[in-house]
């Protein structure tokens, strides 16, 4: 059951032109939708295809007035003409009483998916497609409502240590440390849902500290295709004492558009991880 050959082709011919503007956040936003494919390999003897195409019609006439008559979302005929979200899908039909339905739903300005299910309804009958129809109206409607995660360019953790021990032989340990931070902070934005984690390579930063850079991480952040970059700082203060500091800029403007900073804590820098890990999550994730 090839079912992916039901959507791939629309995915790989549509054009993604930005076309949405922040500007028009008030109006009503605009859903494309292209008519569903139908393909029927249920090998029953019955040509049902006069009554396949009416059904299909009439679950794309109810899907379009179900989304339309949604007052944050309006109908439009393709990305050219102002649509936000585009709509694909195709359904198939695999035996007398399984149907499956593929449907994606992609955010036209971002060029990605925020959607993309595989369902199955049972039966072959006006009333079978009507409830499938309305099912898949709630989902589509639940997706186009669900912001899509933020590209976020999280960058190296930096320690900034003053203590009389800090060019001794445990620089070794303090990288392994670092390391385990950003990882840990990656992964807790990534699981989060809000952001997605754009990949830094080492080369990006060219070895140069960010945070005394004035912003520089913006610039980079933004040539990596992401919306945003982060920054943070491990402060030794002492031994069993350091402190924690994140900064988010946009990527495009360099503007600051969130900060923290833990205060003073104590423990040794196995430590570092929890606290940074803690830090993000409650200035960017749980606030939000």
């Amino acid at each position: 059951m090839q079912l992916s050959r039901l959507i791939l082709p629309a995915l790989l011919l549509i054009a993604l032109p930005v076309a949405y503007s922040p500007a028009a956040a008030e109006a009503a936003i605009g859903v494309a939708m292209d008519d569903f494919s139908y393909t029927d390999t249920s090998a029953e003897p019955a040509n049902q295809t006069a009554a396949h195409e009416r059904r299909l019609s009439a679950f794309m006439a109810a899907l379009r007035r179900d989304i339309g008559a949604d007052g944050r979302y309006r109908p439009v005929a393709s990305a050219e003409d102002g649509a936000a979200f585009k709509v694909i899908g195709g359904i198939q039909k695999t035996s007398t009483l399984v149907q499956w339905a593929k449907v994606a739903v992609i955010d036209v300005g971002a060029r990605k998916l925020v959607m993309d299910k595989l369902y199955t309804f049972r039966g072959d009958n006006d009333e079978s497609w009507q409830r499938a129809e309305m099912f898949v109206s709630r989902e589509i409607m639940a997706a186009l409502a669900t912001p899509a995660p933020v590209a976020l360019a999280v960058f190296e953790f930096e320690l900034e240590d003053t203590t009389a021990a800090s060019a001794g032989a445990s620089a070794t340990s303090d990288a392994s440390y670092l390391a385990e931070v950003t990882t840990s902070v990656r992964e807790a934005l990534g699981q989060s849902g809000r952001y997605r984690i754009v990949e830094v390579s080492a080369e990006a930063t060219k070895a140069r500290a960010l945070r005394d850079c004035g912003g520089c991480e913006a610039a980079i952040a933004q040539k990596l295709g992401a919306d945003q970059s982060l920054i943070g700082v491990v402060r030794r203060v002492s031994r069993t004492e350091y402190t924690l500091g994140f900064q988010v800029r946009d990527a495009r403007t360099g503007a600051v558009l969130a900060r923290g900073d833990s205060g003073l804590r104590l423990g040794a820098d196995y430590s570092w991880k929890r606290g940074a890990v803690r830090l993000v999550s409650e200035r960017l994730v749980e606030t939000r």
